[in-house]
């Protein structure tokens, strides 16, 4: 398994997170929802990537083609921009 980076922020923030809830006490809205959209962002992230390495590395121009269009719509490119 890949080691993955993540900002000091967010680590901290799960840190905080993870202390609250093994103290059993109630988990602030605004870190429930920093923690939930940092690691949302991170997951996201992480998807893109591997589509884009299997578009590079894909053995197959039909596969290659499949991973990019995969890529393009993640990223919210509209079909009338791609070549």
């Amino acid at each position: 398994m890949a080691n993955i980076q993540i900002p000091e922020a967010l680590f901290y923030d799960i840190l905080r997170y993870y202390v609250i809830t093994s103290e059993g006490e109630e988990v602030p809205e605004e870190l429930d929802k920093r923690v939930f959209s940092g690691l949302t962002d991170k997951v996201q992230k992480i998807t893109d990537r591997e589509l884009y390495t299997t578009y590079k590395t894909a053995p197959t121009e039909e596969e290659r083609e499949k991973a990019r269009k995969k890529y393009l719509d993640s990223k919210g490119i509209p079909e009338s921009f791609r070549w």
